[in-house]
């Protein structure tokens, strides 16, 4: 069996989607650079308005289904589901393909959802594209980025190959650490919602020659939005919940990155989070008022100004972390992250549910995996100590309350070795299940041993010495 008859098992994509042009290799990584020679240029230029075939090309089709697949999602304005995809591909895919090879392809307008923002601080509304435009956006952001990678700047860390947040806040304390203590924390206000779609074409066309791409981008920026039973036009901004979206992004914000550049400044940008870091409060204002100038005036973007700032970087928040003042600054989580972490640990441990424990840690674990993953990258062993500490309180007054009764109560701690007398004064206690879940008692017959037994993943993992 060949490679791509496997693929196409595994991901359900058939012959009919896969149709195109056959044996055509790809060109080595780094060989247009390397190329000289004017015949050379014009092969270059002929095959960038090429780029609509590249992305109708079986392999890069197979694997953008498959990414899609990954990424399920809810379903857009047409009701279809990711598991329905693979067979729409099916029926309709050669006419798809002979649309977007005439650059005639119409988008849906996307589906308008809003969500809440981190700590509760409003909605933000995310734009949901069919799954079919998703499929596409896909593919073309397979072909696009690889073109686009190389333009970005090294201070870039959103949505970007082997480029994630913990570098970013790693790259920030490293300018802290060499004397750079105040941070121009910048807010970009509903930045996916004021891109201007004139300004970011023209960065596209600078890299892109097929009209028929470029078309089809346009198209998506302007397919419009679907919002309480009615369609309206988009005249700026770019949905987020498209895959094309964060490539945008990143295309319209490396003016600003080229810029900072220009200037000299320190900085890191994750998507449209920026810190410039700079040696002192003055030129930190110097520096906030002259780049929420040029935002404005270069790219129609504006500063959030109550949500920005001119101070030290331990009194602000980068990517759900800050950093102590000392001089050699160790990463911690910040605030508004822990207090989120509370408030979902304390939903999915409400004593009130009904579910056993082992119910409750296997629901439980699922997020402390996930959320330990991004936040363990702190240097603050303590609070990851404090918290599971914090979560085991937790599970040990649930367990008491679903007790419910002293008679049960004294039966449970005794048939798990607690002491009659110190079985009975627990039972028999007035006070409520918080604070006895700090007694002797519920220690022993619940320990950590238990919880760990149970699948309850510690926070906090100790170094082996």
């Amino acid at each position: 069996m060949s490679l791509n008859e496997a693929m196409r098992q595994k991901t359900g994509v058939t012959p009919d989607l896969a149709a195109g042009r056959r044996g055509e290799a790809s060109r080595p990584a780094g060989q247009a650079a390397e190329a000289s020679g004017a015949g050379q240029a014009t092969e270059s230029l002929a095959e960038s308005k090429q780029l609509m075939e590249k992305v109708c090309k079986r392999e890069n089709l197979i694997r953008a289904l498959a990414q899609v697949k990954r990424n399920r999602g809810a379903a857009g304005v047409d009701g279809m589901g990711v598991q329905q995809l693979s067979g729409y591909l099916k029926e309709h895919w050669p006419v798809i393909r002979e649309r977007l090879l005439a650059g005639q392809y119409q988008p849906q307008p996307v589906r308008r959802v809003e969500i809440p923002k981190p700590g509760g601080a409003g909605k933000r509304k995310l734009g949901i594209p069919c799954v079919l435009d998703r499929f596409i956006q896909q593919a073309l952001l397979q072909v696009l980025g690889p073109i686009f990678e190389p333009t970005f700047s090294e201070s870039s860390f959103g949505f970007r190959a082997q480029r994630s947040a913990h570098q970013a806040v790693a790259r920030a304390q490293s300018y802290i650490a060499e004397g750079h203590r105040w941070v121009v924390d910048l807010d970009l206000a509903q930045f996916f919602d004021r891109v201007n779609h004139d300004i970011l074409m023209s960065r596209v066309v600078r890299q892109v020659h097929d009209k028929r791409v470029l078309g089809l981008i346009r198209r998506y920026l302007q397919a419009g939005v679907l919002e309480h039973g009615l369609v309206q036009a988009t005249v700026e901004g770019t949905p987020q919940g498209g895959p094309l979206s964060p490539l945008l992004s990143n295309i319209l914000l490396t003016d600003l990155d080229r810029e900072l550049e220009r200037r000299g400044h320190r900085f890191v940008r994750y998507a449209d989070d920026c810190n410039i870091y700079v040696k002192s409060e003055r030129a930190g204002q110097r520096v906030k008022a002259s780049i929420t100038r040029f935002l404005g005036q270069r790219l129609k973007l504006q500063v959030n100004e109550a949500k920005s700032a001119v101070a030290p970087p331990w009194e602000r928040k980068f990517l759900g972390f800050s950093f102590t003042p000392a001089e050699q600054p160790k990463r911690r989580i910040a605030s508004q992250a822990l207090e989120r972490f509370k408030q979902r640990v304390g939903a999915l441990t409400r004593r009130n549910q009904g579910r056993s424990l082992g119910e409750v840690i296997e629901h439980l674990a699922r997020y402390l995996r996930g959320w330990r993953g991004y936040f363990g990258f702190c240097e603050t062993p303590t609070v990851l100590r404090d918290l599971d500490s914090w979560i085991r309180h937790r599970l040990r007054s649930l367990v008491w309350k679903q007790w419910q009764r002293g008679t049960r109560r004294y039966s449970e701690l005794r048939a798990r070795g607690i002491h009659p007398r110190l079985a009975a004064q627990t039972a028999g206690s007035a006070h409520g299940p918080w604070r006895l879940a700090h007694s002797q008692a519920l220690h022993q017959a619940l320990p950590t041993a238990l919880f760990i037994r149970l699948g309850l993943p510690r926070l906090h993992v100790p170094r082996p010495a």
